[in-house]
């Protein structure tokens, strides 16, 4: 997994799926939301991600009042976030 961040944007390419992807995710968006309060994720090509990251982003939305954006590359994810009732929450949208 890579990660890229430039001003609000942060892309992530590559499948997230160990908790040094979990800590790396949180440690650039920190930064990030540090100075911003709107910041848009785009999710490249990952199949998946960890249960720690979508717990990290509902806590940055519903607790930090963060305006979160989920560009999300790989359909099966989008799907996924459908089902798990968070594609709306986390402004999921497939690029």
């Amino acid at each position: 997994m890579d990660i890229s961040v430039s001003s609000n944007k942060v892309t992530i390419t590559g499948n997230i799926k160990t908790v040094n992807d979990f800590q790396n995710i949180k440690t650039n968006i920190d930064a990030v939301i540090a100075n911003q309060k709107s910041i848009v994720v785009n999710l490249v090509d990952s199949l998946s991600i960890t249960s720690s990251v979508i717990g990290y982003f509902n806590k940055i939305v519903l607790k930090d009042k963060v305006d979160l954006t989920l560009a999300v590359g790989n359909e099966q994810l989008i799907e996924l976030l459908e089902d798990l009732s968070l594609k709306s929450l986390f402004k999921a949208r497939k690029i």
